[in-house]
C-alpha cells in the first residue's frame, strides 16, 4: 500500500495555512491535550475519505475558521506492484513515484460539500490548480483508493479512535478470520463465491419459477383458447348486427321513404288543386268586390247630396224660425208691457224683488243645463262621425292605453275589432255575454307581454291584456260561437266560453239543455245559477249591427238634444227679458211710456206675424222631406256598406286562406324537395349489393320493415349485453402468441435446467480448489504474527481453522490466536487475563501482521496514543517493535509521557494550543532525527 509523504491544510480548524512533512517511517505527533493532535489525524482521515474520530466530522473543522472554503492536500507514494499486470502502479494510470491527493471543501446552498482529485506527481496548490484538476465524487474517490490498497478493512482500522488501539484483540475468532481474509483479498473472492452460490440459488429459484410459469402458461393457453372461441362468437354476432344495420336498415328505410314520398306527392297534388279552386273563388269575389265598391261610392255620393239638401233646408228653416221667434218675442214683450202698465200703479216693490231673485236662479240653472247638453252634443257628434266612418268610439281610458301602446311600438287589437255577429237575432245575447270583455286588448306578438304589462300597470288599466292567441276552434252545434265570426286569432278561454254556452229560445227551452245557456234577450244560466245580463242597445260594441245600433241611438239622441236646446234657449231668453223688465220696474221706469214709445214697432210685428208663421211651416215641411230623403240615402248606403263589409271580410278570409295554402304549399314543396334529397342520400348511402330492385324486394319480403330489423338488432344487442363476451380483437393474436411462448418457454426451461446443473458443478469444483488458497493465507498470517512476536519477545501461537468446501463450515470457521507474555503461559485474545499494556501489544502485533502481506507491503497506520497504558519497559519494547516493521506509523502522544516514546520516532511534530484573542493556531513545530553517517574502518 502507499505511504504518506506530506500534508498541507488550508482553513482546517484553526490552522490558516500549514504544511507538515510526513516522509518518515515513524512520525510522532506530540502536544498537550487540545492542541490539535487528533485534528491532524482527522485531516488525514478526511483526505482519505475516512470517518473522523469520535462523533466528529469534517464539517466541524471547516466551520471553526468561519471561512467559506477549505483545502487538504497530501503527497503519497505510488510504488510499483510486485506482481505487475494490467495496473503496474497503485494509482495507475499515474506512473510517477508520487501522486498528490486533493480534498476541496466549500459551502453550497447553506451546507458544506467535499470533492476529491488525484494528480500525478507532486502538484502544488495555486490559483490554476482548481481548474486543471478532474474532480471526483466521494464514492468514485473511495474506489480509486481501494484499488491502491486502502481496503474497507484497513480503512476501518485506520479510523480507530483515540485510546482504542487495543480494539483488535477484542475481535472474536470468526471476526478475526474474516478481517484477515478481507485484508489479504480472500474475503472478496469468498464473497464472489458466495455471490455465485447466491446467484446459483437464484438461478434455481428462477428455474422453479420458470417451471411454475410454464405450468401457468399452459393454463393460459387453454384459457385463451376458450376466450378466443368466445370472441369469434361475439364477432359473428357483431357482424350480423353490422350487416343488418348497414344493409337491411338503410335499404328498408329507402323503400319506406319512397312509399312515403309517393303518398306525399299525391297529397301535394290535392293541396295544389284545392289552392286553384280557392284562387278561382277569390278572383270571382274580386270582381264582385269591385262592383260593390263602385256602388258604395255612388251611394256615398247620393247620401252626401241628400245631406247637403237637408242642411240647406235646415238653414232656411232656422232663418224663418228665428224671424218668427223674434216677432213672437216682440209681441210677447208688448203684451208684457201692457200687463205691467195695467198693474204698475198697484205693484208691490218687495214682491217684485223676490220675483227677480227667483228668475235669476232659474236662469242660472237653465244655463248650466244648456252647457251640459252642448258638451254631450259635441261628444255625440264626434261619435256619430266615427260610426259613420265605420269606427267604434272608445272611452278615454281605452284611447290613452292604445296611444301608449302605439308609442311603444306594440302592435295590438281590441276584441271589438275582430268579432262579427253572423246572426243579428242573437246580437243581444252576444253583447250580454261579451260585455265584461269589450275593452280587452289583444297583443299581436306574445314577446311584447312584459312591456305591455308594464304600461298597463302604469296607466292602471283595469281590463285584460292578453298576449296568448290561438286559432278559433270549430264551433259546437247550437253554441254562441256558431253565430260569431272572428277575423283573427282570439284568446282560447274566450272562445271556449262562447263554445260551451248554448243558445236557448226561452227559459223553458233552456231547462232541457245541459251546461251553460243564454236566451236571445240575455237571460244567462251558468254553474253559479241564472240571471239577466242583457245590455242596452246603445251599449252594443260587437259587429256591424252594434255599430249601426249605436249610430241610430247617437242620431236620435242628437235630434232630441237639438230640440231640447231650442226650447231651453227660448226659455232662457224669456227669463232674461223678465229679469230685465223687473229690473226696470224696480228702477222706476213706466210701462206706459214704453208702450207709447214702441207702438209703431209692435204694430208692424203684429202685421207680419201671420206671414212669418206660414214661412216657418213651409220651411219645416221642406226640412222634414230633406231629412227623410237623407235618412233613406243613409239607410241604403249602410245596407250597401254592410254587404260590402261582409264581402270584404269574406274576401280577406279567402285571401288569408289562399296565402296560408300558398305558404303551406311552399313548405310542402320544400318538404317534398327535402324528401327527394333524403331519398337520394339514402340511396347513395346504401351498399352497392342492396341497390337493385330485386335485392330490395327480397329484403322487404324477408324482414318486412326497418322497424322490425331494428327490433332484431335490439334483441341481438340485448343478448350481447346480458352475456359476458370477449371483445378484445387482439385475443386471437394473444392466444397464438401465448401458445408460441409456451413452446419457447418449454425449450428455455429445459436449457436453463441443464445450465443450472452445470454451473453448480463448476462452482463447487472452483471453490474446492480455492480452499487451499485460504489455508495458505491463514498460514501466512500466522507466520507474520509469530515473526512479530519474536521481535517483541512474545510467544504467539495460531490454531489454523478447519476449512472445507462447505457453506456451513466456512461460515462457522474462526482464527484462534494465543499470546505468552514473560513465559507466564498462553492467553487468548480477550480472555481478561492480560493487562492494559499487553492488550496494546496484542493489537499492535495483530495490526502490523495485517500490514506484512507480501502482496501488499509497507502501508501506513494511525495509532492514537498507543503508549497510554504502557510502562517504560513496554514503551521501549513497542518502539523497538515498530522500528523493526516496514510500515509507516503516525503516532500521537501527550507531553506527559516518558521521553522514551520519542525513541523510535524519526520525525516529531509538535502541536500548540491557540492563544486567547488569536484568530489562528500556531504552526506545527518539526523535529527530525539526525541521521549519523556510517563509520568506516581505516
Amino acid at each position: 500500500m502507499f505511504q504518506i509523504r506530506e500534508l498541507e491544510m488550508i482553513h482546517w480548524d484553526f490552522w490558516r495555512a500549514i504544511r507538515v512533512p510526513l516522509d518518515a517511517q515513524i512520525v510522532t505527533i506530540v502536544g498537550p491535550n487540545g492542541s490539535g493532535k487528533t485534528t491532524l489525524l482527522d485531516a488525514l482521515r478526511t483526505l482519505l475519505a475516512l470517518k473522523c474520530s469520535g462523533r466528529r466530522d469534517y464539517k466541524r473543522y471547516v466551520r471553526n475558521n468561519r471561512e467559506n472554503y477549505a483545502w487538504l492536500r497530501g503527497v503519497v507514494s505510488n510504488p510499483r506492484r510486485e506482481a505487475g499486470g494490467l495496473f503496474p502502479t497503485l494509482f495507475f494510470p499515474a506512473t510517477s513515484e508520487v501522486v498528490t491527493l486533493f480534498c476541496r471543501i466549500r459551502k453550497q446552498g447553506g451546507d458544506w460539500m467535499r470533492q476529491y482529485a488525484i494528480a500525478e506527481g507532486d502538484v502544488t496548490l495555486d490559483a490554476q490548480t482548481e481548474s486543471t484538476l478532474q474532480w471526483l465524487g466521494v464514492n468514485e474517490y473511495k474506489r480509486r483508493l481501494e484499488q491502491a490498497g486502502l481496503t474497507p478493512a484497513i480503512a476501518e482500522v485506520l479510523a480507530l479512535e483515540q485510546g482504542d488501539t487495543d480494539k483488535l484483540c477484542e475481535y472474536s475468532p470468526k471476526a478475526l478470520l474474516e478481517l484477515v481474509f478481507q485484508v489479504f483479498g480472500d474475503k472478496q473472492v469468498l464473497d464472489h463465491y458466495a455471490e455465485a452460490k447466491l446467484r446459483l440459488k437464484e438461478a434455481e429459484g428462477e428455474l422453479a419459477k420458470m417451471e411454475q410459469q410454464l405450468a401457468q402458461v399452459g393454463l393460459d393457453v387453454e384459457r385463451l383458447k376458450l376466450r378466443g372461441n368466445n370472441y369469434l362468437e361475439w364477432r359473428s354476432l357483431q357482424d350480423d348486427i353490422e350487416k343488418l344495420e348497414q344493409q337491411a336498415v338503410p335499404a328498408l328505410k329507402y323503400v319506406e321513404q319512397w312509399e312515403s314520398l309517393r303518398g306525399y306527392i299525391n297529397q301535394f297534388r290535392g293541396a295544389r288543386k284545392s289552392l286553384r279552386q280557392k284562387q278561382d273563388e277569390l278572383d270571382a269575389l274580386d270582381v264582385q268586390y269591385r262592383a260593390i265598391a263602385g256602388g258604395q261610392e255612388s251611394a256615398q255620393s247620393q247620401e252626401e247630396a241628400a245631406r247637403k239638401e237637408h242642411d240647406e233646408a235646415y238653414a232656411t228653416f232656422q232663418v224663418a224660425r228665428d224671424a218668427a221667434r223674434d216677432s213672437e218675442k216682440t209681441m210677447k214683450e208688448a203684451e208684457r208691457l201692457r200687463q205691467l202698465a195695467e198693474a204698475e200703479h198697484g205693484a208691490d216693490g218687495v214682491s217684485l224683488n223676490d220675483r227677480l231673485a227667483q228668475q235669476r236662479e232659474s236662469a242660472a240653472r237653465l244655463k248650466q243645463s244648456i252647457k251640459l247638453m252642448k258638451d254631450e252634443r259635441q261628444e255625440l257628434a264626434q261619435a256619430q262621425f266615427a260610426l259613420q266612418q265605420g269606427r267604434q268610439p272608445h272611452p278615454d281610458f281605452v284611447n290613452r292605453m292604445r296611444a301608449a301602446l302605439d308609442e311603444a311600438g306594440i302592435a295590438h287589437q281590441l276584441l271589438t275589432e275582430i268579432v262579427e255577429v253572423r246572426d243579428h237575432s242573437w246580437q243581444d245575447a252576444v253583447e250580454a255575454l261579451l260585455a265584461p270583455y269589450r275593452h280587452i286588448i289583444l297583443l299581436n306578438r306574445a314577446s311584447d307581454r312584459k312591456e305591455a304589462f308594464g304600461i298597463g300597470q302604469q296607466l292602471k288599466y283595469r281590463h285584460f291584456i292578453v298576449p296568448e292567441r290561438e286559432p278559433v276552434e270549430r264551433a259546437n252545434r247550437n253554441s254562441i260561437l256558431e253565430v260569431v265570426d272572428f277575423k283573427a286569432d282570439a284568446p282560447g278561454w274566450l272562445v271556449g266560453l262562447l263554445n260551451r254556452t248554448q243558445r236557448a229560445k226561452s227559459v223553458a227551452d233552456g231547462e232541457h239543455l245541459d251546461g251553460d245557456w243564454i236566451t236571445r234577450d240575455g237571460y244567462h244560466k251558468e254553474r253559479r245559477g241564472a240571471r239577466d245580463i242583457s245590455a242596452r242597445p246603445g251599449d252594443y260594441a260587437f259587429g256591424e249591427a252594434a255599430r249601426q245600433s249605436r249610430l241610430n241611438e247617437t242620431t236620435r239622441r242628437l235630434r232630441d238634444l237639438n230640440e231640447q236646446l231650442l226650447d231651453d234657449e227660448g226659455k232662457l231668453v224669456e227669463l232674461e227679458r223678465d229679469i230685465s223688465a223687473l229690473q226696470q220696474s224696480l228702477m222706476g221706469m213706466q210701462a206706459v211710456v214704453q208702450l207709447a214709445a214702441r207702438q209703431e214697432e209692435f204694430a208692424a210685428v203684429a202685421e207680419r206675424w201671420p206671414a212669418e208663421q206660414q214661412r216657418v211651416q213651409e220651411a219645416g215641411a221642406a226640412m222634414a222631406m230633406a231629412q227623410a230623403s237623407w235618412d233613406e240615402a243613409r239607410k241604403l248606403r249602410e245596407e250597401g256598406r254592410l254587404g260590402y263589409e261582409k264581402l270584404k271580410d269574406r274576401r280577406e278570409q279567402l285571401d288569408r286562406a289562399v296565402n296560408t295554402e300558398l305558404e303551406q304549399l311552399a313548405r310542402q314543396r320544400d318538404e317534398q324537395t327535402r324528401r327527394v334529397n333524403d331519398l337520394r342520400k339514402s340511396r347513395a348511402a346504401m351498399p352497392d349489393e342492396v341497390r337493385s330492385a330485386e335485392r330490395l324486394r327480397v329484403l322487404r319480403d324477408k324482414y318486412g320493415s326497418a322497424r322490425e330489423v331494428q327490433h332484431m338488432v335490439e334483441r341481438e344487442r340485448e343478448r350481447l349485453a346480458q352475456m359476458e363476451w370477449e371483445t378484445d380483437p387482439t385475443i386471437l393474436a394473444r392466444r397464438d402468441k401465448v401458445a408460441d411462448d409456451y413452446n419457447a418457454l418449454e425449450h428455455d426451461t429445459h436449457a436453463h435446467r441443464n445450465e443450472v446443473q452445470r454451473t453448480e458443478q463448476l462452482t463447487d469444483e472452483a471453490r474446492g480448489a480455492y480452499i487451499n488458497k485460504l489455508k495458505a493465507t491463514v498460514r501466512e498470517y500466522g507466520r507474520n504474527l509469530k515473526r512479530l512476536g519474536e521481535l517483541s519477545g512474545i510467544d504467539v501461537e495460531t490454531d489454523l481453522p478447519h476449512l472445507e468446501n462447505d457453506d456451513l463450515i466456512l461460515s462457522q470457521a474462526g482464527l484462534t490466536v494465543r499470546f505468552n507474555f514473560d513465559q507466564k503461559g498462553m492467553m487468548g485474545l480477550n480472555d481478561g487475563e492480560a493487562s492494559g499494556g499487553q492488550q496494546v501489544m496484542k493489537s499492535l502485533i495483530m495490526l502490523i501482521g495485517l500490514m506484512m502481506d507480501d502482496a501488499n507491503p509497507s502501508g501506513f497506520v494511525f495509532i492514537d496514543e498507543p503508549f497510554a497504558h504502557l510502562d517504560i519497559f513496554n514503551i521501549d519494547r513497542v518502539g523497538g517493535f515498530l522500528k523493526a516493521t516496514q510500515a509507516q506509523y503516525l503516532i500521537t502522544t501527550p507531553l506527559t509521557h516518558n521521553t522514551n516514546v520519542y525513541g523510535p520516532s524519526e520525525l516529531t511534530l509538535t502541536t500548540r494550543k491557540k492563544q486567547p484573542g488569536e484568530t489562528w493556531a500556531p504552526v506545527i513545530a518539526q523535529t527530525r532525527r539526525r541521521v549519523r553517517a556510517p563509520v568506516t574502518a581505516e
